[in-house]
């Protein structure tokens, strides 16, 4: 298995304060004209998933990744489900939250670094979905990006909206997953079993199917955040998410050029519904679906992801 790629000394890692809540940013160095590209991590994940990729881009873009709000580094505020009452100090997670967390550091720390370059939204799973609901954001205050890139973008199969996709046992059970979910006596014994290290690279095996780049730095890195106080209060927050936004509604509802990266034998998004995607809505330009590859192509793969971004982010 490879090595860790090293960001290099050029990458920076500073706070931003947002909401008030303390947010983990990188970036590489400014340079006037360059273009800019916002990496967005999927579930679990944080900036160093993109260890493969910044040091690849930093070349060509001014590259930037945050971690977004009970991920990572960043700040893990106690859930409220969309039913519950406000709480002081809990935030509803979800994927608005998301968004307008990535738009307004669009707008905010990237616009002031000093580029000022055309900008590329990239995101890997669920960080696909905030991704292209960000960039309808932007695009209604009259800052929209250049183009976004999905790298297996989640396509949220458990959502309440495709219900009607399923058939016998699994529809009529569905509806009590959500009921015990909420339960917080019952989260945190399941997030103290999914969080331990076997498990995790339990899960990384189908992930990552060719087994490249799956080593005991990427373990730590998804097993590091969840050891935090409030992991257990994110992770409810997500696995609650049975009504929010689908890429297909966002993609309909966009004109700019939508670029994806897709891994062959993803184990939970399928490349064959990316494909119905691509046939579907005009503003997919372009498809990639990589041989051998799982859920986490840039990451298991970067030496056949890397020559696509570069491409697709210079061009």
């Amino acid at each position: 298995m490879s090595q860790v790629a090293s960001p290099g000394p050029e990458t920076g890692r500073s706070p931003w304060i947002w909401h008030g809540w303390t947010i983990q940013t990188c970036r590489t160095p400014a340079v006037q004209g360059r273009p800019q590209a916002l990496l967005i991590h999927g579930f679990g994940a944080s900036i160093g998933h993109w260890r493969h990729t910044i040091p690849a881009l930093a070349d060509v873009a001014e590259v930037h990744a945050l971690d977004l709000l009970g991920f990572g580094a960043s700040a893990k505020p106690r859930s409220r489900l969309a039913d519950e009452p406000e709480q002081p100090g809990a935030v509803r997670y979800c994927f608005d939250l998301w968004a307008e967390q990535v738009a307004d550091y669009v707008l905010g720390p990237m616009a002031a670094s000093g580029g000022a370059g055309p900008l590329h939204l990239v995101g890997n799973s669920i960080g696909g979905v905030i991704a292209l609901h960000a960039a309808r954001l932007l695009r209604d205050r009259g800052h929209p990006p250049a183009q976004v890139i999905l790298i297996d973008c989640a396509q949220r199969t458990l959502d309440r909206k495709r219900i009607g996709e399923l058939r016998g046992p699994e529809r009529w059970s569905r509806p009590l997953l959500p009921a015990l979910v909420r339960q917080r006596w019952l989260i945190a014994p399941l997030f103290t079993l999914l969080a331990r290290p076997a498990f995790i690279r339990s899960v990384l095996a189908r992930a990552y199917p060719s087994g490249a780049n799956l080593d005991a730095a990427l373990v730590e890195l998804l097993h590091r955040p969840a050891r935090e106080p409030g992991a257990v209060e994110s992770f409810r927050g997500f696995v609650n998410l049975f009504d929010d936004h689908l890429a297909p509604e966002l993609l309909a509802d966009l004109a700019l050029p939508v670029r994806m990266i897709w891994g062959a034998e993803d184990p939970w998004e399928s490349p064959e519904e990316a494909r119905r995607w691509a046939e579907r809505y005009p503003c997919v330009r372009d498809l990639q679906v990589l041989e051998g590859l799982g859920h986490c192509p840039h990451d298991e793969g970067p030496e056949r992801v890397n020559p696509l971004l570069r491409r697709w982010i210079s061009g």
